[in-house]
């Protein structure tokens, strides 16, 4: 990925479409686009919009509609160029478009409504069982259905293994496989999520913890005079967001059943804050005592783990005023928000909006305790 500063604009944009394998679009159709918002949130499928000028004599209106090039499932990659930093912020299906005509000549628009490449996983049910095999195992079988798109698979191994035992119970499968991915990473607290690039046509499906560790971006400065690259951040502390999960087993030869003790959740959630937000809610796990020890375990693991951000942190950019693309599912410092709420944090989701000459990012940010570790961040 690259890391090079932005600097100073012009703003190019490519657009590809195609029903799998893709090709630039006519300079018409990038000339016509008057704006794209796409949006990337960690564990949620990404999300387009892309607006239009349809004038009434345009090639958009005259032949590439009535052809289908935007019809439902079409495939679009748009990347942005800015002074010579290049970067796939998309690679998505087009499932809906809108047409808004107007009487006033240039206020025809067309509205490109989509969501990424995920959507694939999501459109058919299937039934199927994974005898022998382990949560990321199944994982690795299910994803490599989607090579053709480009689709690399990075699944990780669970924190907690759950060896398949085929003589005491076979794992099924019966709903969507997005369904049953995004399920299985739940249940041992890792996420899911597709990452566009670093080449057109070819993107990462990656399930497994969310990064929390190696480098940091660029920092976000804030209420530094002419130091600030930020517009406005806002933070907030939910001291109601953090559980004490509990979990219990049952012996299946005895029927005693005991409690588990609560996990260590540093694996998967390094702490980014010097002073932990202490759990309010203590909530009782169903189910677990009629599933394996392991399988309980894991389970407890993961609702300590996803529940733990109890700091968040909203705001927006001007990319070339920052000087970088603030990338999603990554780590990045703050500063100048106080010694409460500086230091690092994880980058939550990142809408991009680009319009001729502008490219805007409104941000989330999250982490589980207050203060920074560090009295340092990478400028």
């Amino acid at each position: 990925m690259s890391d090079q500063p932005v600097g100073s604009g012009p703003i190019h944009i490519t657009l590809q479409t195609g029903p799998r394998l893709t090709r630039p679009v006519p300079p018409e159709v990038t000339e016509a686009l008057l704006s794209a918002q796409i949006t990337a949130t960690a564990g949620e499928r990404g999300g387009f919009q892309m607006a239009f000028d349809l004038t009434k004599q345009g090639v958009l209106s005259r032949r590439l509609l009535p052809e289908g090039f935007f019809d439902p499932k079409t495939r679009v990659i748009l990347s942005v160029s800015v002074k010579g930093t290049a970067w796939v912020l998309l690679d998505g299906l087009v499932v809906r478009q809108e047409v808004g005509a107007s009487n006033q000549p240039g206020h025809s628009t067309l509205t490109v409504t989509g969501e990424d490449l995920t959507l694939l996983m999501d459109l058919e049910e299937r039934t199927d069982r994974y005898p022998n095999l382990r949560p990321s195992g199944r994982v690795a079988r299910i994803l490599a259905k989607y090579a053709d798109y480009g689709i690399e698979a990075r699944v990780f191994q669970e924190q907690i293994e759950q060896p398949p035992r085929e003589q005491l119970r076979v794992d099924y499968q019966s709903g969507t496989d997005l369904s049953y991915v995004n399920d299985l990473a739940r249940a041992n607290g890792y996420t899911f999520y597709l990452e566009p690039g670093p080449r057109p046509g070819h993107s990462t499906a990656v399930w497994g913890p969310e990064a929390r560790i190696g480098q940091r971006q660029h920092a976000l400065n804030v209420n530094m005079d002419v130091n600030s690259t930020v517009d406005q951040l806002t933070f907030a502390y939910d001291g109601t967001a953090r559980e004490e999960p509990q979990a219990r087993v049952q012996d299946p030869a005895t029927r005693d059943s005991r409690l588990l003790p609560q996990p260590d959740i540093g694996p998967l959630r390094p702490p980014l804050g010097r002073r932990a937000t202490p759990a309010l809610k203590r909530r009782t796990l169903s189910g677990t005592a009629k599933k394996e020890s392991a399988q309980a375990q894991a389970e407890l693991l993961a609702r300590a783990a996803m529940s733990a951000d109890a700091v968040s942190g909203s705001g927006s950019l001007d990319v070339n005023r920052h000087g970088y693309i603030l990338r999603p599912r990554e780590l990045v410092g703050v500063r100048g928000a106080g010694v409460t709420y500086d230091g690092d944090y994880f980058v939550k989701s990142v809408t991009h909006t680009i319009r001729p000459g502008s490219y805007q990012q409104n941000f989330t940010l999250s982490r589980e305790g207050l203060i920074a570790r560090s009295g340092t961040v990478r400028p």
